[in-house]
């Protein structure tokens, strides 16, 4: 039996989008039912708009479920559409999502907190960090936001070099703060988080 099979995360969140749709259901049906159907004819077995109709047979066929011929009708073309696949099976692969190879790169950097960032730390127990809040915005506009952290995060981040005291690397904070090296991924997630506000300061190892 014929299976579509769709893995990447972009294409599998656009087809569940359209499998999500309330009409979703009674449109399957349709095309089960049928050889083949037109859009406007779709529309007005479903009392859709029929560019309602036309962007989910589009988006179908986008995601190779259908199959689209071109048709005449007194010499005016239009498109009908047939299921070309019998299953859907959306498979999204989740490692996909982190790039594993940048570790070897974060573990080796060297960093300490940049002076007056404007950040502040909300210490816990046990030598940790619970969160930390940065401002975004200026003025009246400016917003505090409040990042709760991991336990692996803030007994790291407890370890931070202050912007008077040299830089260490990040494999030598976390042995100070007795991570271990499985807590990388949520180390390196907080240092962009870090970055991006301005509250670290980063020297890259050349090389």
């Amino acid at each position: 039996m014929n299976m579509q099979k769709t893995s990447d995360f972009e294409s599998a969140q656009r087809l569940a989008s359209l499998v999500a749709k309330e009409y979703a259901r009674d449109f399957f049906r349709l095309l089960v039912m049928y050889r083949d159907i037109s859009a406007s004819e779709a529309a007005a077995r479903l009392k859709l708009h029929v560019k309602t109709a036309q962007d989910f047979l589009e988006g179908l066929e986008a995601a190779g479920i259908l199959d689209k011929r071109e048709a005449a009708e007194k010499k005016r073309p239009y498109f009908r559409f047939a299921l070309k696949k019998q299953q859907i099976h959306i498979t999204v692969d989740l490692d996909s999502l982190y790039d594993s190879s940048l570790e070897p790169a974060h573990w080796n950097w060297r960093i300490r907190e940049r002076k007056a960032s404007g950040a502040l730390f909300k210490e816990g127990r046990d030598n940790r960090i619970s969160a930390v809040h940065v401002y975004e915005g200026k003025g009246r506009s400016r917003v505090d936001r409040r990042f709760s952290l991991t336990d692996c995060q803030g007994r790291f981040l407890f370890h931070l070099p202050f912007p008077t005291e040299d830089f260490l690397s990040v494999s030598e904070i976390a042995t100070k703060a007795g991570v271990l090296q499985d807590c990388l991924p949520e180390i390196i997630d907080l240092l962009d988080l870090l970055q991006t506000h301005e509250v670290i300061v980063v020297e890259k190892t050349k090389g």
